[in-house]
Formats: structure tokens, sequence, C-alpha cells
């Protein structure tokens, strides 16, 4: 469905090191195209994919991190509406033969994301907690007011709900119709001048576990096991430097098991995948997120978070177990493109 999240892009220096991390702490599996990049799959159905960065990427700046992607009706439209209304196209619309076709924008404060329709089934993430899978996509940007009107106009979302977190500091809930899809909030003083970007939250059955998992393996703990209304969350830093979340939901709340294999579909548009990756292959944002920066900015959404646990938000999501919480919701069930080097286009925007 348009405007629903549905592909994940990790960008690392060492893809090997990255599987061997996540598999200790997911359920994920692999699924190697080429020796550059790889399909992160759970019970066979892709759900992301890993990309080495390159030596020039890496000479310019361009941090370990995660991308998503959001389905679109029309990639063309949505790329066009885009540009005309302050943002950038990163990478332009190109096909996935047979499959698809993609795009990488960029939004008028700086955060980077895909977007990508699917001419094999259309899909992303419908909204069922699905250990395995990302179930939150947090914003932070320069003006969040301004980036949810941007993101609104190009993919329906709406502001499900608001908090004062106090100070002046606010943290918008948003999604569409029924499903909550994650948050937005302005950079605060003290992170300094680290660009707008997105982090995403994994799915897990238990936050403490996965979090002994990760630091048992070399991740970096940004913000420890820490309950908030309807489950548990923390933010880390994988070996190489990516941040990401872990999420879990409160005893008694719905979930269901990973899918036992792909279907036919989801196996085509996976084997279309590389020639996407051959098309992005010059994208790089110049944007430079050094190690020590990320982290303070990791301790200030956690804060956030903090703050928001402390004023008892209730979330909006349908089910009866999550009303007082900010549940988060798992990704798509369908893969999206790859982008692999998108970095190199995404510096072109940024001149």
């Amino acid at each position: 469905m348009h405007g629903q999240f549905c592909w994940y892009e990790l960008s690392t220096p060492d893809p090997a090191g990255s599987q061997r991390f996540y598999r200790k702490l997911t359920a994920w599996g692999t699924q190697a195209f080429d020796k550059d990049y790889t399909m992160w799959t759970l019970g066979g159905v892709p759900i992301a994919g890993i990309f080495r960065l390159t030596d020039d990427m890496r000479k310019q700046g361009v941090p370990p991190n995660w991308m998503p992607y959001v389905e679109s009706d029309d990639v063309d439209a949505t790329a066009a509406r885009a540009a005309s209304s302050g943002g950038k196209v990163v990478v332009p619309p190109s096909d996935v033969p047979g499959t698809g076709r993609f795009a990488v924008l960029q939004d008028p404060q700086g955060a980077f994301l895909g977007i990508y329709k699917s001419s094999v089934q259309s899909g992303g993430w419908d909204g069922t907690p699905v250990v395995g899978r990302f179930s939150w996509h947090e914003l932070m940007t320069t003006d969040y007011r301004k980036a949810l009107e941007w993101y609104g106009a190009l993919f329906g979302w709406e502001k499900t709900s608001e908090v004062d977190l106090g100070g002046g500091a606010m943290y918008a809930m948003f999604g569409k119709g029924r499903q909550m899809y994650g948050g937005m909030y302005n950079r605060m003083p003290q992170m300094g001048q680290i660009p707008p970007h997105w982090l995403m939250y994994i799915h897990v059955r238990d936050v403490g576990k996965a979090v002994a998992a990760a630091t048992k393996a070399g991740a970096t703990v940004h913000r420890a096991r820490m309950e908030i209304p309807g489950g548990t969350i923390a933010i880390l830093g994988d070996p190489q430097g990516a941040a990401f979340a872990v999420h879990d939901l409160m005893s008694g709340a719905a979930t269901v098991a990973p899918p036992a294999k792909a279907s036919a579909a989801v196996k085509k548009a996976a084997k279309a995948v590389r020639s996407v990756a051959k098309k992005a292959k010059k994208a790089a944002p110049r944007t430079a997120k050094k190690k020590k920066v990320a982290r303070a900015a990791a301790r200030t959404r956690s804060k956030v978070k903090a703050k928001v646990t402390r004023r008892k938000t209730r979330a909006t999501k349908p089910r009866a177990a999550a009303r007082k919480a900010k549940s988060r919701r798992p990704a798509s069930r369908k893969p999206a493109p790859k982008a692999r080097r998108a970095g190199k286009a995404r510096a072109r925007g940024k001149k």
C-alpha cells in the first residue's frame, strides 16, 4: 500500500562482520547475490539488504547506517512531487526488470529514504507484529512539523498524536489510517550538528536478551533496556557503528511467528535485486556522522523516549492491548529494491 515502509538497507564497511552480528540477536538469514550485496531474510522472505561501504565513500565521511524504503503507487510522480516541494531526487526513478521501480530521495531537512513500487505484488507492512521485522521508524530532523507536512503530501501520513516534552520539545507520532508507523522530533541542542536521519527499530521477543546478545557480540549500548507503555526498548550501535534499536511488546500483546518460506512472487522480486544495486551504484552522501556525535544523538533519543514514558502517552494502535502504548509495528513482508552504493548520489544531492 502507498505510504507503507517496505524495505531497509544497511551500508557497512564489514558486511561479513555485520551478518555475524545480526544473526546473534535476530532470526535473520542471508541470500548472497554477488560479492557486494546480500539480502537479509526472515523465514526465507527477503526483508532488507546489506552492502559494503567503499573506500571512497568512507573517505567522504559516509558512516555505516540503515536507510528505509517506502512503497509508492507511482515512483515517478512521487519523485516529481518530492523535488517540486523542496526535496531532492538523489537516485532517479529506475526499473527493476520484471519486478518494479525505485528511486532514492532526500527530504527538505536532509534525511534520506528510498521509494519503491512493485509490479509483482502490492504489500508493505500490514501492521501485524512479527518478531524479527522492523517495528518503528523514527525521524530526527530540524523541523518536524514541516517534515510531517512534506511526508504527508507524498505518502498520506498523518500525525496521530503529539507529546509536549517540556522546554518547547515535542514528539509527534505518525501513521496512516489505523496503522502507526513511527515518530518525529527536532534535533536537540546537545546533539550538535548531526544531520537529520531515520532510526529503525527491530521487533524482538525480549529486549533484555537481545541487548545481552548484542553487547556480547560487540555492540555499543546507547540506551540500556527501558520500559515504555506497552513494551520495552533499547538503542544500540552495531560493531561497525550503524545505529538501530530493539523493541518488544508487553506480555499478552499479540504477535505472530515469522513466515515459513517465501512466496513465489517474493522470490521473483528477489532475483531482480542485483540490477537495482547496479543502477544505484554511484550514490553516497557527503554527510559525515562521526561515531561520537551519533552516540550523543542516541542518548538524546533515549531521553525523549523516557519523557514520553513519564507522560504516559496513549498510542492510537487499534489493538486493545496496545492502546496505552506507542507500539512499534513490524516492517513489510515483501522485498524492495536495493540501492547498493546509494551514498555517492546522495552526496550530489547535498551539494
